[in-house]
């Protein structure tokens, strides 16, 4: 399965003592059954990220991540910020989904879950979010959840040949 991590929740996943539940993506991150898939602007955020470098170099030797091409992850971009309607300011990481394949995105902006969810950005299969925020409460949660476990055991969150 395809997935993206945004640079909102890198320090959960790639950070020492991150959450219950960025810690599970995380291990089923690096078992093999996902795919990071990464390129231009958000991989130059997530390697500001403490941790990610070491576990990218790794994970690129193991076949556990996909870095696409600079220059075309930045000419979609500048195809959705002069196109199609997006909520977020994230139109980098939409453009690396596109490109990429990816239908799983692990974020806590909920503009952009708004973006990956629409149909008119992110389609066949439909975009699915895993986050760590609880939308029905004001503290966060950050517990390992049924719906977490049910994300990370979803086939066919990609789309090749995008």
């Amino acid at each position: 399965m395809c997935v993206i991590v945004d640079a909102n929740v890198a320090g959960e996943v790639f950070g020492e003592g991150g959450s219950p539940a960025g810690q599970q993506f995380f291990d089923w991150l690096n078992s093999g059954r996902g795919q990071l898939v990464v390129g231009g602007r958000l991989l130059e955020e997530l390697e500001g990220s403490k941790n990610f470098t070491a576990w990218a170099n790794q994970a690129i030797r193991a076949g556990r991540m996909t870095t696409l091409s600079r220059e075309e992850t930045e000419a979609k971009t500048r195809q959705i910020e002069h196109g199609t309607e997006h909520v977020s300011d994230d139109p980098h990481v939409l453009a690396v989904a596109q490109l990429g394949g990816a239908r799983l995105l692990f974020t806590n902006d909920e503009g952009l879950e708004q973006d990956f969810k629409n149909k008119l950005l992110i389609d066949r299969p439909r975009g699915r979010v895993y986050h760590t925020r609880d939308i029905h409460a004001p503290n966060d949660n950050k517990e390992v959840s049924r719906t977490h476990r049910r994300l990370l055991s979803t086939t066919g969150l990609c789309r090749r040949g995008s």
